[in-house]
C-alpha cells in the first residue's frame, strides 16, 4: 500500500501505516483475495485484473492502474482480456456486461440496481461470479479512497 501511495519511510503517512500493521496486513489479505483467488470461479485472475486496471483509470489513478497491468501480465492476459482495462473500450456479451457493471459501481455506485445484477445473469453470469465481481468493485473503491488519503497525507492531491 505504502509503495503505491508513493509513502517513504519517514513521512507521516509511513508512520501512520507502521501503526496499523494489522490493517495494512488485512488490506494486503483482501487484495490477494479479491485478484489472487484460490479458487477464481469464472472470472479469471487476468479478468479480475483487467478489471481492477479498468477501474484504476476511472478514478484517474495510473500508479494503481500500472500494478494491475503487471498483474494482468502476471495473469498471462491475452489480447482480448487486456482490452478490459481501457475505458474506452464496451466489449460485449459477457464482457460487456462486466464492463457496464464495473463502470455503473465504480463511478456512479448509487444508480446500482436490481436491472444491473439481471443484466449480468441475462449473459450467463452466476450468483457466485456476480459476487466475486462486487467484492471486486467493493476491494478498489476501498484501496482507491485509501491511497488518496495516503497521497493527502503526503501534501499530494
Amino acid at each position: 500500500m505504502s509503495r503505491l501511495a508513493g509513502v517513504l519511510p519517514g513521512e507521516a503517512a509511513y508512520e501512520a501505516l507502521a501503526a496499523r500493521a494489522e490493517i495494512v496486513a488485512m488490506t494486503q489479505a483482501t487484495h490477494d483475495a479479491a485478484l489472487k483467488s484460490r479458487e477464481p470461479g469464472g472470472l479469471s485472475h487476468a479478468e479480475r485484473a483487467a478489471l481492477a486496471s479498468r477501474i484504476a483509470r476511472l478514478n484517474a489513478d495510473p500508479g494503481l492502474a500500472a500494478h494491475y497491468d503487471a498483474l494482468m501480465r502476471e495473469a498471462s492476459a491475452s489480447a482480448d482480456v487486456e482490452r478490459i482495462a481501457d475505458p474506452s473500450f464496451k466489449g460485449s456479451g459477457r464482457i460487456g456486461a462486466l464492463i457496464a457493471y464495473t463502470d455503473l459501481a465504480s463511478t456512479a455506485p448509487k444508480d446500482a440496481g436490481p436491472e444491473d445484477i439481471e443484466a449480468l445473469k441475462q449473459v450467463g453470469i452466476g450468483d457466485a461470479d456476480i459476487v466475486r465481481l462486487a467484492e471486486l468493485n467493493a476491494f478498489l473503491a476501498y484501496q482507491i479512497r485509501l491511497i488518496a488519503g495516503l497521497k493527502l497525507m503526503r501534501g499530494e492531491g
